[in-house]
């Protein structure tokens, strides 16, 4: 008799709010705050995601607060303040008490939530775009590899970036190269999008530089407080600025990854590992981003990986069961992906995670 494979898959649960901050006669001018909303399990990571417009001098504040399964409430947790001018754009550091933190981008809870309540505070004349927010439990246990169904082989037609092609660009905004993987990423997903900064937003760049829209994202994500470009909701807002919708979620297996490439959608994975647990990387890292762009005919991830030393080098196809355990693991970002498209652009049905 063959043993029974249970395989742990994280517990997600998206929320997308429409904010409008005119509605609730309660609270402050330029302020909003949604509803109690319940999670439907005991969550321990809570992760907003927005874009807004935020004119010269305006700038927004995202807020969480979290009922605990104990019926108790938290208090209100700064998730991050946002200008796409830079000032401020910060996430908010030793928040931390008996019930929870916020690492950089994540409230971690020290007690398992149910419900929570999200509040924007706009300044300036800001406006939010779309706001949503993604609960989750994701497993400790290691990845079981997804089944594949068989089918043809399918790769989007995404523009290539190399982080390392800008090493020792601007060290103000996190040394260059080594670090800049997520805004090269989202660089990437601008341009398959026929998005991102005009060339008279890029004179400031240099014209020697091999990719100039790459040193705009960075400068354009760039957390004060974190000193890093990788701030998740930072780099959803920085796609936004270009009228693109987008929402940080977790996702469940390379089926769920596949269901966005096949309706045309890139996908921005983060994910940490040694190089001997993805075989072709070269690398270790203990935080990466990079666009998945495609499944090989076997069910194997073709990425563009801005880790590669050139442009040339960027695409790559790694391993499915491979991917998936550095990918989906609890050690890591358990699945994390930003999901980028243009409003109005129909996405793959949803177990609840978008």
């Amino acid at each position: 008799m063959c043993p029974v494979l249970t395989v742990d898959l994280a517990r997600v649960a998206f929320t997308r709010f429409t904010v409008r901050p005119d509605v609730r006669p309660d609270v402050p001018a330029g302020g909003w705050t949604s509803e109690e909303r319940p999670i439907g399990f005991a969550a321990t990571q809570l992760v907003p995601s927005w874009t807004a417009r935020t004119p010269p001098g305006a700038w927004i504040e995202v807020e969480l607060q979290a009922r605990t399964a104990a019926g108790g409430l938290t208090k209100w947790y700064v998730m991050g303040r946002w200008s796409a001018h830079g000032d401020p754009r910060t996430s908010v550091p030793g928040q931390g008490d008996d019930d929870g933190d916020v690492a950089v981008d994540t409230f971690v809870a020290r007690r398992p939530v149910v419900a929570f309540r999200v509040r924007v505070t706009t300044h300036g004349g800001a406006e939010v775009g779309s706001l949503g927010v993604m609960a989750s439990a994701v497993p400790q246990r290691p990845a079981v590899p997804s089944p594949f169904a068989a089918a043809d082989a399918v790769e989007l037609a995404v523009p290539r970036h190399s982080q390392h092609a800008h090493a020792g660009h601007h060290p103000e905004w996190d040394g260059g190269g080594a670090n800049w993987c997520s805004p090269a990423s989202v660089a990437m997903v601008l341009a398959f999008w026929g998005r991102g900064p005009a060339a008279d937003e890029l004179g400031w760049v240099g014209d020697d530089d091999p990719g100039p829209a790459v040193d705009h994202a960075a400068r354009g994500t760039y957390d004060r407080s974190y000193q890093g470009t990788g701030n998740w909701p930072f780099n959803v807002a920085y796609a936004g600025l270009f009228g693109l919708d987008g929402f940080v979620t977790r996702l469940r297996s390379a089926v769920e990854l596949e269901r966005f490439v096949r309706a045309g959608i890139p996908m921005i994975a983060s994910m940490s590992f040694k190089e001997h647990e993805l075989p072709g990387s070269g690398y270790s890292t203990g935080g990466h981003i990079m666009v998945v762009t495609g499944f090989t005919a076997e069910g194997d991830v073709i990425v563009n990986d801005p880790a590669a030393p050139g442009d040339a080098e960027v695409r790559r196809v790694y391993r499915r069961a491979a991917f998936e355990n550095v990918w989906l693991r609890g050690s890591g970002s358990g699945g994390i992906v930003y999901v980028l498209h243009p409003p109005g652009l129909t996405l793959p049905p949803s177990n609840g995670n978008w």
